[in-house]
């Protein structure tokens, strides 16, 4: 197993080196965001994960911008809202980001859903192809312009990646999705590494809900009394994240959640792996 460094990168299939670690600024409101990312950024953060939805975006802009770190040496990801679904709003909100973020370009920018929110995961529901390959195409513009560095997706499923495979000249780079203990899609996981969509996982903490969990805590001292892994909870739950993924979201808002973040293997053992998940089963 290879313990992670923080400005550990993993490289894109156009070239772009997108750090493995990120630091998730969902629920950071705006006005808190300038202090929160850039004490991120001053912990060793280099990755910085907004979106639209957030309505973060110039808070994280202004922490940038006050860092003392170079712009070039930060990657920004950003999104696009998933209530978007037309060609001339998706290419305005590019525009909007660019400025509220105070920068020339983002480094990835990702369709946040494949559907409405309020639409996610509904079984059988209508999947928007043809307005997801036009906010599609409104970012590969932006990509071949210079704007975005590179471009991705969020939450979509094999049948909508197939998609803007099947129906775009750019494939998306990279597939953002929650992957956290007991909640796992494999499938989905190994369609996007046999097609060189790097995979990021969002919410690997549980939104905190697994911090405290008991069973959890019983595979923790299982795994330092049957493996001599002696790790902590959230190191835990980040090394198996990135076991299933290729960057890592996780969220903090103290500079000791921050640091305690930064800890984690990038790959468990497989027998590890099959310890972890034999107590811990599947939703």
């Amino acid at each position: 197993m290879k313990q992670n460094k923080a400005n550990d990168c993993v490289k894109l299939y156009n070239g772009v080196e997108i750090p493995i670690l990120g630091f998730g600024t969902w629920l950071v409101k705006n006005d808190v965001a300038p202090e929160v990312v850039k004490t991120a950024l001053e912990v060793g953060y280099i990755h910085i994960d907004s979106a639209q939805a957030y309505g973060n975006e110039e808070g994280v802009g202004i922490a940038i911008r006050n860092s003392g770190v170079d712009r070039k040496n930060i990657f920004i990801t950003s999104k696009v809202m998933a209530e978007i679904k037309d060609y001339e709003t998706a290419k305005k909100s590019i525009e909007l980001s660019l400025q509220k973020l105070g920068t020339d370009y983002i480094d990835l920018m990702l369709i946040h859903c494949p559907t409405p929110w309020k639409e996610y995961k509904t079984e059988g529901g209508y999947r928007y192809e043809k307005e997801n390959l036009a906010v599609w195409k409104a970012m590969e513009e932006a990509y071949k312009e210079g704007k975005l560095r590179s471009i991705g997706v969020s939450n979509f499923n094999i049948d909508d990646i197939k998609n803007i495979m099947n129906n775009a000249s750019i494939k998306p780079m990279v597939n953002q999705i929650p992957i956290l203990l007991g909640y796992v899609q494999k499938d989905l996981i190994k369609f996007c590494f046999d097609n060189d969509i790097k995979v990021e996982s969002y919410s690997p903490l549980g939104h905190g809900r697994l911090i405290n969990n008991e069973n959890v805590e019983n595979i923790r001292k299982g795994l330092k009394s049957e493996f001599s892994l002696d790790m902590g909870t959230a190191e835990l739950l980040l090394s198996y994240a990135s076991s299933y993924s290729h960057i890592i979201l996780p969220k903090a808002s103290s500079r000791e959640h921050m640091l305690d973040n930064m800890k984690f293997f990038i790959k468990l053992d497989d027998d590890v792996l099959k310890y972890i998940e034999d107590n811990f089963p599947q939703e």
